[in-house]
């Protein structure tokens, strides 16, 4: 599928061929164990814990192929993901290095949970290369950094991250549920490691929650071996959900990104609002980087009303079409307030360090025509 157009690739990579019974869509297993080959290794089983049933290997296929890895593998959610993957590059105790704008959830794994096995972390300004020298450690392993952060939505100095981690012999980890492979892939530009929370835009559709790990054979098998011990594993009805979102990915990213930059454009025209983030506004400080490495600036934007909480908190409840909702990337619009949901988790001083204010509007812009959307917010804001 080399020659073929990432289009093409998210329908028909990792396809069976031949189809099985004839099936043009791959059926769903329903068995947690299959016949014994006289497999040599307990790894080689046929078992739906070792994540190697036809819906997983579709899946890790296709994965592969779109991010233009060597491998991919399936998890029961992003932070399954996120998780097996950092154990297995800082395990026995490694020092990562990651960006200061974090997923929520990612920022309390790595400074709650990694630190009582002996993993911490240092965070970085992901936009100063040259303060990152001074954070190495004898035991660094890894650097971690989004994207495109959640929810500021800014770009970092993702060329530098790699260059970075090339000079000093460590592993570079991204994680790309923003950009999507369709705005951007990682591996391509030198990044070892890519992970996602394919309950976003990979499946599309806000009805599974699933993650996925890309990299090399080597590294992915590293993180497979690890994954099936931690039994992370997701269930084959939830992987041919999963593999029937991704399908539409493209023509679903396309209409994403050009709603997003249309609102964006909005809401940057209305005297109530008093900054947007999007990268795809030139206005935004990322947007020559951002330009530069992806295809499109993705899905979601946030921004400050004057009158702060009480103007954000009533802008929410008068909105029509987006639903006050956490999670993002499916086909209906979300709005929410990230320190009530995405970042609840983290203390109030830090999230403020970062820009996350108790009153930023997130809002993860779905397909509707974007016409409706930006009649639904002026209607909310009210005459300019």
């Amino acid at each position: 599928m080399a020659d073929y157009t990432l289009d093409t690739q998210l329908i028909h990579a990792g396809e069976p061929r031949p189809r099985i019974e004839g099936a043009v869509s791959t059926p769903i297993f329903c068995s947690a164990n299959f016949e014994s080959q006289n497999e040599s290794s307990y790894h080689d089983l046929r078992y739906i814990r070792l994540n190697n049933t036809p819906n997983h290997i579709v899946l890790h296929e296709k994965l592969a192929a779109v991010e233009k890895g060597e491998a991919g593998l399936v998890t029961s959610s992003g932070m399954a993901a996120i998780c097996t993957t950092l154990l297995t590059v800082l395990g026995g105790g490694g020092h990562l290095l990651a960006q200061n704008c974090l997923y929520g959830g990612t920022h309390s794994l790595v400074t709650e949970d990694l630190p009582e096995l002996g993993i911490n972390t240092t965070f970085l300004d992901i936009h100063k290369p040259a303060s990152w020298e001074a954070a190495l450690h004898p035991e660094t392993k890894g650097f971690y950094v989004e994207s495109m952060t959640n929810p500021t939505v800014q770009v970092g100095e993702l060329t530098s991250v790699v260059e970075f981690c090339k000079k000093h012999g460590l592993i570079s980890i991204i994680d790309n549920t923003f950009a999507t492979p369709f705005n951007f892939r990682p591996l391509e530009h030198g990044f070892d490691l890519v992970v996602h929370s394919a309950t976003k835009y990979l499946n599309g559709h806000s009805d599974i929650v699933a993650g996925a790990v890309i990299g090399s054979q080597e590294m992915v098998d590293k993180i497979l071996h690890r994954l099936n011990h931690l039994g992370a594993t997701l269930d084959p009805h939830a992987c041919f959900l999963f593999q029937r979102g991704m399908k539409t990915l493209a023509l679903r990213m396309e209409r994403q990104n050009s709603n997003a930059l249309t609102l964006a454009r909005f809401l940057a025209s209305r005297d109530e609002v008093t900054g947007v983030n999007y990268p795809g506004l030139e206005s935004h400080p990322d947007h020559q980087r951002a330009s530069s490495l992806f295809r499109g600036f993705g899905g979601v934007l946030s921004f400050e009303l004057r009158g702060g909480v009480e103007s954000a908190q009533r802008l929410i409840e008068q909105v029509k079409l987006p639903v006050n909702a956490p999670s993002l990337g499916g086909v209906e619009t979300l709005i929410t307030q990230p320190c009530r949901s995405s970042h609840s988790g983290v203390p109030r001083e830090e999230r403020l360090k970062i820009g996350i204010t108790d009153s930023l509007v997130r809002v993860a812009v779905g397909i509707e025509h974007p016409d409706d959307l930006v009649a639904d917010f002026k209607q909310a804001l009210g005459p300019n």
